[in-house]
């Protein structure tokens, strides 16, 4: 039995931080595979694409990109201070255990862009948590002020570049990339050395898009750090009028600005566009992310104790062995390792494929959760930041969320779960972005 009465292997109630996580998962899944298998991702589709096609890659690039990875790089922030507040509860210094979490991350994230995927985040986070630790002495109100200002700067830059490549420069058309499409295509669709040196040869533009848009990352893990600080999901996670208050009025600003990027980016406006539509999505993609992220709770309050609410916190729990996995997976179908389906398959059966991948994951976690602490990845990092192999994890943790231990996710470890929300008096938390 566990420790509140409750059968093995049942979960009273979930941990909304790890449903948060497991749902930020399928999104980077939907925006990951249509990256690692098309070559029009810039233009909505390829030459003679069908209207479903199309259709598709316009309804990914207004609802999932950016926005499920700004809800990671939160969560990711938010982790790095109850890792804090652990290693303080344990007697540890903290900055050793981060070090060789940061170390252990970049490592995985390293081999992750050479084998398996050149637009890995697990480096990018490796280096940004450094950049973290050294800001973690400012205040929540510094915090969110340096977060507004690093999005307003990057957004700033991105629309005067993208204005000047559109008075200044001719569109590419799909058609026109064509050539240079073919060539990465036979790359991808080699043998293993082929593969490799396609994604060596890709590193570079990746790492430039890294810093370029590190930013918003940055942005991402202040706010989460400052909503940990504040214990903002600790007070209103299961406050439902300041969920849906919060999801409503951040839904119009964010589906505006996902519109506008997908009209930048998967037509009708052409290609000179992009930069423009990106410097929207900085902007506005944080407001859809907070209203899908709210949605998601409310509907976590409906659906407690339910078999799918506790199948997608299991996922989250175990949220770098399953990011890895999906890359693995996506890699196998359409590169030389596998099937080489590169260009081959429409963004329309790319969705597709990513709802069918992500509910064998979450039909598999379930049978695991029950048995397992740790995924393989989440054993690794924990035994590299600890200095030494965690506790027994043939049992997966059977409490409520309420005293649950932690989980790790991608570069963190995840919050507790979460205790019953205060009374509506407890009010004056601030809201991060």
């Amino acid at each position: 039995m566990s420790r509140d009465g409750d059968p093995p292997g049942r979960f009273r109630r979930v941990g909304e931080l790890d449903v948060l996580r497991g749902f930020a998962l399928f999104g980077i899944l939907v925006v990951n595979a249509r990256l690692m298998g098309d070559p029009y991702t810039a233009f909505g589709g390829g030459p003679g694409a069908s209207v479903p096609d199309r259709v598709a890659a316009w309804t990914v690039t207004a609802l999932f990109t950016a926005k499920f990875y700004v809800l990671f790089s939160f969560l990711f922030g938010y982790s790095f201070v109850l890792q804090e507040r652990s290693a303080r509860r344990a007697g540890a210094a903290f900055a050793p255990r981060h070090l060789r979490r940061t170390a252990g991350l970049f490592v995985l994230g390293a081999g992750h862009a050479v084998l398996l995927y050149p637009g890995d985040i697990l480096t990018t986070y490796a280096v940004l948590a450094l950049v973290l630790y050294g800001l973690r002495g400012i205040s929540v109100r510094a915090a969110l002020r340096v977060a507004g200002a690093l999005l307003l700067v990057l957004s700033a830059l991105l629309l005067g570049y993208g204005l000047l490549t559109v008075a200044l420069t001719e569109p590419v058309t799909a058609a026109g990339y064509a050539p240079r499409a073919a060539e990465r295509t036979a790359a991808l669709r080699g043998d293993a050395g082929s593969v490799l040196g396609a994604h060596l040869r890709d590193l570079p533009a990746a790492v430039g898009a890294d810093l370029l848009y590190a930013p918003a990352m940055l942005a991402a893990f202040l706010a989460g750090s400052a909503a940990a600080r504040s214990r903002l999901v600790e007070r209103r996670g299961r406050d439902r009028e300041w969920l849906r208050r919060t999801a409503l009025r951040c839904l119009p600003p964010g589906l505006a600005g996902g519109v506008a990027a997908a009209c930048c980016a998967s037509g009708p406006l052409d290609s000179r566009w992009f930069l423009v539509g990106q410097a929207v999505t900085v902007l506005t993609a944080p407001a859809l992310t907070a209203s899908y992220a709210c949605g998601l709770l409310l509907l976590l309050l409906r659906c407690e104790g339910r078999r799918p609410a506790a199948a997608l916190a299991a996922v989250g729990r175990m949220a770098l062995s399953h990011y890895l996995t999906q890359s693995l997976v996506l890699a196998w179908v359409f590169t030389g390792y596998g099937l080489g389906l590169y260009d081959r398959a429409g963004p329309a059966a790319v969705l597709t494929g990513c709802v069918l991948l992500y509910a064998a994951q979450l039909a598999l976690v379930a049978s695991l959760s029950t048995r397992v602490r740790y995924g393989p990845a989440e054993l690794v990092l924990r035994t590299v930041t600890l200095g030494r192999r965690p506790g027994p994890s043939g049992r997966a943790v059977t409490a409520p969320a309420s005293t649950a231990a932690p989980q790790e996710p991608p570069g963190g470890r995840a919050a507790p779960a979460l205790p019953p929300p205060p009374s509506p008096a407890a009010d004056g938390v601030r809201r991060a972005p």
